[in-house]
């Protein structure tokens, strides 16, 4: 036993070395952490960020943050800032499984922080800013401070296994995987890219308020997600979806509808829809049944902030 704990604080003290310094903080307060993944670019969660500019805090000093892309979808944002000769991290070749040894590290105003934990659960998911689903998370149990989201999970060769986004209480915390997604997304905000996705443009309310509420004006009741509001111009009001639509179907133009009964339904659907690409509703307006056809812009190779879809009240619990 007194070598394993050993072995367990020589890695501990070898993953401290070699991250702590990639390891930064967020804000003034500060609100949150980030990791230095390329050259002046850190990432951190899109909760973090309060303006396009932020306080960013490395060993070494302060210095001013700009975000350079930030994608409220997924909860992430890179920011550019110069952070002099710091080695960027490395990702892990592959994601742990439950039971494995893995360290989370943060800054805070006191300095950096490292705790040692075991993951306790794969697949989880949460919601992120918007009210979406994020799904694939780890969940573990190193003990993570206030201002940990956004710092990396590491495993025990150092190489970052996640990103800390959401605490669950009582000991247990969320990171986003570094999935393959993941990994690809961030390079494209590393270069000051948002990977663009099919989007609706709507406002769902969340699931049951449908039901109550076509039972108020006297409509039978129905599953489905309620559109409480549509964006001007945008891809659902071009196809004639309106407010007070009750979405409860959708999918591919001449294929498979997916029955929809809340928002992270239309968001499943919609992740396997390029922009550029149509897709078929099933609407009930008040008691008469409709299919409507939205087609979804083309970005064109255009550059920017990707918006989302509204989704289901309830965002997440930063850490």
């Amino acid at each position: 036993m007194d070598e394993v704990l050993r072995q367990l604080e020589a890695t501990a003290g070898e993953v401290f070395e070699r991250v702590g310094p990639a390891t930064v903080a967020i804000g003034r307060a500060p609100r949150g952490s980030g990791v230095v993944v390329a050259p002046d670019r850190v990432l951190t969660n899109a909760h973090n960020l309060r303006d396009r500019t932020t306080q960013v805090t490395l060993e070494h000093g302060s210095r001013q943050g700009a975000a350079i892309a930030v994608d409220t979808a997924f909860d992430l944002a890179v920011l550019e800032v110069d952070v002099g000769s710091v080695e960027p991290i490395e990702w892990a070749e592959r994601a742990p499984g439950v039971g494995a040894v893995v360290f989370g590290l943060a800054r805070g105003a006191a300095g950096t922080r490292l705790s040692t934990g075991f993951v306790s659960g794969t697949g989880r998911s949460f919601r992120g800013p918007g009210g979406r689903a994020i799904g694939g998370s780890i969940e573990h149990t190193a003990p993570m401070a206030r201002g940990s989201s956004g710092g990396p999970l590491l495993d025990a060769t150092g190489a970052v296994v996640g990103l800390n986004t959401h605490r669950l209480g009582e000991g247990f915390y969320l990171a986003q995987s570094a999935s393959s997604g993941l990994v690809e997304r961030v390079a494209e905000m590393v270069r000051g890219h948002v990977p663009r996705r099919a989007e609706l443009r709507i406002a769902v309310a969340p699931p049951g308020v449908a039901r109550r509420l076509r039972r108020s004006v006297g409509l039978p009741e129905r599953d489905g997600a309620l559109v409480r509001a549509v964006e001007p111009d945008g891809s659902a009001d071009r196809a004639g979806v309106r407010e007070g639509d009750l979405i409860v179907g959708a999918g591919p133009v001449g294929g498979e509808a997916t029955t929809v009964t809340a928002a992270d339904d239309l968001h499943q659907v919609l992740g396997s829809h390029d922009p550029g690409s149509a897709l078929r509703l099933l609407i009930v307006r008040g008691v008469d049944e409709m299919e409507l056809t939205v087609a979804f812009d083309d970005p064109d190779g255009s550059e920017g902030d990707a918006g989302e879809d509204a989704g289901d009240a309830g965002g997440s619990a930063p850490g």
